[in-house]
Formats: structure tokens, sequence, C-alpha cells
């Protein structure tokens, strides 16, 4: 009787571990399992001379992390081992929930503990600590200069236990004391949803991620939306940003608007268990409403699956700018002891026959590397109505926007938290602002901005730069740097950026990005997805333009 090869694979661990050998036959199959459970042999024995022999005191499972995670390396990067102490997080990223006090957490340059995004309506909402609070201690442990990796278990717990925390006050150095219930905390993965355009009836729906429930989640917004209009006229869904999860729960978004029986998905592995299907398998809450899908490079996995399938089936037009391009299925195996292996078994197709996958992780170059499917590779489709779609390299929209990516100094005033910073400074000066959707900078809250970022350093290498680094390095090792010295000194001083005058020319950007993150110290994630969708919105703009002309410019996209 055939074995699998999942079941020859398990037999051959369990027969290592208890001393036994397998000896090669002539077949190949043989011969492979044989190389499996010799190299398995190898692998026991020398992680017991290690342990025995070794010089200082070895951490088992430290040493495991750091063997599985190089071996993995050579895989995908979706193919993760998940232990013990990631698996909470792991649980959190598929079910939306966890049990904590609910906020973000973020080190400043001072290697303090800093609360950065606190959920409304959470334990530390609830006990009115704020975004940029410093978090002294936890039940008698100091923070200052901890890992993430340190203090994450002292956040975390079951639901109804407690802890003790010393808040120290980000200006007055004031501290607190509060004692937190842990709950279960829940993330909506449909934030924000409302009425939009002139006549408030094109309902809009942001949909963050794929976790459990999710499609019901959407449901129940989409008929809060109805039932509050005078009949909608479309559906903008908003996947930006949205990285997937789980495959059902995008059959299930899909089935909100195509017939049942439809397929949406299909997937192909090595191993032929994985050759699967899915239909839609209940009634549609409606398949003929004009739909829009936002998508953008973050949008993948799960999110290139519904807007994939609404583009292979007419069914909706996809704005914005391509998609991230991850067309691979992870399945999670235990693997004892409370760790798991989220290992990628099958490639996923669109209901056209294609697979978006951009990335080719099978064939890797001499160095390691790996790149992108070739233009020359990609194989075109068709629609359900004829039009042109390709594979090999995400979601192409219908209509594209621009491709807007942030400068260099917005990089920079991120990554340095200079726009957490001023945003704490901005809501301890200010009792109220606008509502969200109104809230902007004026030129003088922007100046003071300017004038509180001119002691900062914020220093940063434009593209140019970095490529005249490049030059410079390379003449270096080629030993011909003297004769360009000059030449360089002077394209150097040329290509040489002033940080004020930068600030003004990136204005719109600064003040924009600002402004969702002052917006969100007031009506927290909410809050951010309603300011940047109200403040130059280049994709919810194109979306109602082509909604609010009537069927007919709708109708021509997908012709």
């Amino acid at each position: 009787m055939k074995r699998s090869y999942a079941k020859i694979f398990a037999l051959l661990i369990l027969l290592t571990g208890t001393g036994f050998r397998l000896y090669a036959q002539t077949n190949d199959a043989t011969d492979k399992y044989f190389e499996i459970s010799k190299n398995l042999e190898i692998y026991t024995n020398l992680f017991k001379e290690l342990n025995i022999y070794y010089v200082d005191p070895i951490e088992p499972g430290a040493m495991m992390k750091t063997g599985v995670d190089a071996m993995l390396k050579g895989l995908d990067p979706y193919t993760n081992f998940i232990s013990e102490a990631e698996i909470e997080d792991f649980e959190f990223q598929t079910s939306g929930r966890y049990g904590g006090i609910g906020t973000g957490i973020r080190i400043d340059d001072d290697s303090n503990i800093v609360i950065a995004d606190p959920i409304e309506g959470s334990p530390v909402d609830k006990a009115g600590i704020k975004a940029g609070d410093i978090i002294v201690s936890i039940d008698g442990h100091p923070l200052k200069g901890k890992t993430e990796e340190q203090f994450g278990p002292l956040l975390k717990g079951s639901s109804g236990s407690t802890l003790t925390m010393i808040i120290q006050h980000p200006f007055t150095g004031k501290q607190t004391t509060h004692t937190i219930k842990r709950e279960e905390i829940s993330i909506s993965s449909v934030p924000y949803f409302t009425l939009l355009g002139k006549d408030k009836n094109i309902a809009y729906a942001s949909l963050t991620q794929f976790t459990q429930n999710c499609s019901r989640d959407l449901l129940k917004a989409l008929d809060s939306l109805k039932a509050q209009s005078n009949g909608l006229k479309g559906v903008v869904l908003d996947l930006r940003g949205n990285p997937g999860g789980l495959l059902n729960e995008a059959v299930s978004v899909c089935n909100l608007f195509v017939e049942r029986g439809q397929l949406v998905v299909s997937t192909k592995g090595k191993n032929a268990d994985w050759n699967k299907e899915f239909h839609t398998n209940t009634a549609a809450w409606n398949t003929a409403i004009p739909l829009i899908v936002l998508v953008n490079h973050g949008s993948a996995s799960a999110s290139e699956i519904v807007s994939g399938t609404m583009q292979d089936l007419d069914r909706g037009v996809i704005i914005g700018t391509r998609s991230y391009g991850k067309g691979l299925v992870q399945v999670v195996r235990p693997l004892g002891y409370n760790t798991q292996l989220k290992v990628t078994t099958a490639k996923y197709y669109t209901p056209s026959g294609r697979c978006i996958q951009a990335i080719d992780y099978s064939h890797r170059n001499e160095d390691g590397s790996v790149s992108s499917v070739p233009d020359s590779l990609k194989k075109s489709f068709k629609t359900k109505n004829g039009r042109l779609v390709y594979d090999g390299g995400g979601i192409e929209p219908d209509v594209k926007t621009e491709d807007v990516e942030l400068s260099n100094m917005m990089q920079s005033l991120l990554a340095k938290g200079y726009i957490f910073d001023y945003a704490t400074k901005y809501y301890h000066e200010h009792p109220q602002i606008a509502p969200a959707q109104d809230f902007r900078l004026t030129d003088t809250e922007f100046n003071a901005f300017v004038s509180w970022l001119s002691s900062k350093d914020y220093s940063y290498q434009t593209t140019s730069e970095k490529k005249l680094q490049e030059l410079k390095e390379q003449a270096e090792a080629e030993k011909n740097f003297n004769k360009i010295r000059t030449e360089f000194n002077a394209l150097a001083a040329k290509l040489a950026h002033d940080k004020k005058q930068d600030i003004e020319q990136h204005a719109a950007e600064v003040s924009r990005v600002l402004a969702v993150e002052i917006a969100g110290r007031y009506y927290y994630q909410k809050g951010r997805v309603v300011n940047r969708l109200y403040n130059g919105d280049q994709d919810m703009q194109q979306a109602l333009s082509l909604l609010e002309s009537g069927d007919s410019r709708y109708e021509e996209v997908l012709k």
C-alpha cells in the first residue's frame, strides 16, 4: 500500500528519534526518503554534541529557532516557523482577537516604551492613557531599554487578569499608577463605512484584513448603508493596504456580489491533495449593483483573490495602482509543544486561470536573490467579456491612478518619530479639533510644525545622492576615485539639498500625513481612515466620478 509523502516523512522522524534507520532501496523515491532520514540523524547528533561539548552553555530553544529560520530562508518569505512565544500574535492575525490591554507600542530614541495607538474602548483607553504616554513599569518591572520580546509578554495575558502600570506624562513628567484588567481585544476588519456622493447613495466600506467573519461584518455594514439610503447606486470596497488573510473569507466576500455556484479561486500544488476549487455557496447580497474595488501595492493575497475575481467576471471596476502580486496559499501544520509551521502548499488561480504571483521563489539567482516574473513569460487571459488580463504581476487596475510614494524626506520624518511626537504635542495643546473628515492643518499650524522641526535632525539621502555614493564606493574599490575627486565633489555640492526648502517643496504631503496622525489621536483608527478618505484621495475621487456619471462610463470600462 502506498504511503503519502507526508506520512512517510512523519514515520522517518519517528524512527530517527528512536534510533532506527531506514536503508536505501533501488527506487528514486526511497533514495529521497533515505536522504531525509540521514540528514535528520546528522542534525540530531550535531545538536546533541553541541549541547554536551560546547565551551559555554547553549539555549536549545533559541539555537533550534535560529537553525529552522536559516533553513526556511531559502524558501519563500511566507513559510515560517511559529514558536510558542509567537503563537498568540499569529492567532491574532487570523482571528483579529487577542487577550491584552488594547494598544500598539513603540520604542522612542531614548529607549522609552511608548503608547502608540490605543484602540477605542479598550482597557488602556478606558484608563485614560493616551498615545505618547510612557510606560515606566509593569507589575514592578522597569521597561526602559527593554526589547519588544522582553516587555511583550508582560502586556498580554488571559481576559480578566490584571496588571499594574506606572505611566509617565510625555511633557510634565508626572507619573500615575493604573491597575488595568485585560480583556479579549477584537479589532474590527471593517473599521469604517459610510454613504458618499452628492446624493449620499454610494456605499463605501473599508476592509482592512481577511480575518474570521469579516465577510459577515461587511454584509452588516452594507445592509446598514442600504437601510440609510434612498436607494444605493453603487458600492466602493476599499482593499488598499489589506495584506490578505483567510482564503475562505475571500470567497465569502466575493459571494456578496456574485451568484451561488460561481468559481472564485482554484489552488494547485505539488501534492494533488491541494488541487481544489472554491465556489460561492450562498445567495448573493446584490449581483447587479455597480461595484468598484480600490487596490494599491499593499493589497495582497486574499485582497487579490477578491479584486481578481471581480475583474475576471467583469463584476466590478478595479481602481488604483497595481497590487502586490502574492499568488501563494499557506496552511498551518502543528509541530507539537504549541508550535506550528506556516507552509506554502499551493498557488492560487483566479476564474480566468491566471496566477498573479509576481516573484519567482522557485528559481533563485546565483547570489540567492529572487526576481520578478519577466514580461516575456507573462501570459494573457480573457475576462468574461473578453478583456485581456495578465498573470505574473499582481492585479493591474482597470482605471489606474497616480502611484504616489512617500518622499525620502517624509520617510525620514516617520522613521525618526517626528510626525508621532508632534501629533502628541498638538493633542496636549488642543482640547478638541474639527470632525475627522473636515480636519486640516492651517498655514499657521503647519508653520508651527516647521519651526518645531528646525532643531531636529532628519537628514536623509535623496535617490540621486544614494546613486552618487554608490559611484564613489565603486570608484574607490577600483582605485579610480582620485581621478574624479574634483568632479565628484562639485556634483555632490550641486545635489546637496536644503532641509527647509525640502519641507516647503513637500508641504502638501507633510501636511496631509500629519493631519491623519493628529486625527487618529482624537478619533482613533476610524479617524485616520476618515481623514485620509476626505483629504485628497485620488482613488476615491475617481470612483465617485465613475459611479455618479451614470451607467455609461462604468459599463464602458467593462466592455
